[in-house]
């Protein structure tokens, strides 16, 4: 019996054995087709005015999506650089994806706290206008820190509102 259990043993041991033998590990990277989908926030934009309070996606998230989210718009420069422009676009109108919709109630000097990277900046509006929607949004850079918010004319389709933000120092 005890010989019997042995020979089973053994010849598991070297199934084993071989089995790992076979197996081929490289550190080489495999690439597929499948994408990374990381939905941690980076920062949160705060309008206590209109009751504001929203998460803000990486630039390159998914999550950093006008249908889904207040987006980043790919030009913008992170308040933690020296030069910093943070362009933020989202839909207004109706729906559970307007978060801009009572942006046209801001008035200058109402403040917007953008909390980036664990670190809050605090912005006061300095200019508020509308152009035609053509794709493109125009404005001048500031010596300060500036926060660029825009979504569609509550009251002309043809056109966009632009809040323009320098930082409160």
């Amino acid at each position: 019996m005890i010989k019997k259990t042995l020979y089973i043993l053994t010849i598991l041991l070297f199934l084993l054995v071989f089995s790992l033998s076979t197996i081929k590990i490289s550190s080489e990277p495999i690439i597929t087709n499948t994408t990374i989908v990381q939905k941690e926030e980076i920062g949160k934009i705060i309008i206590n005015k209109i009751n504001l309070k929203r998460n803000l996606y990486d630039i390159n998230s998914p999550e950093n999506n006008v249908e889904k989210n207040i987006t980043i718009l790919k030009e913008s420069i992170p308040p933690t650089e020296k030069e910093s422009i943070m362009i933020l676009a989202a839909h207004s109108g109706t729906g559970k994806i307007a978060y801009f919709n009572e942006l046209d109630k801001l008035e200058l000097n109402d403040s917007i706290i953008l909390l980036y990277k664990n670190k809050k900046y605090i912005y006061i509006v300095k200019n508020i206008w509308e152009e035609e929607k053509n794709g493109y949004i125009s404005f001048n850079k500031e010596k300060r820190k500036q926060l660029i918010l825009t979504t569609c004319s509550p009251t002309n389709n043809k056109k966009q509102l632009i809040i323009s933000c320098i930082e409160n120092i």
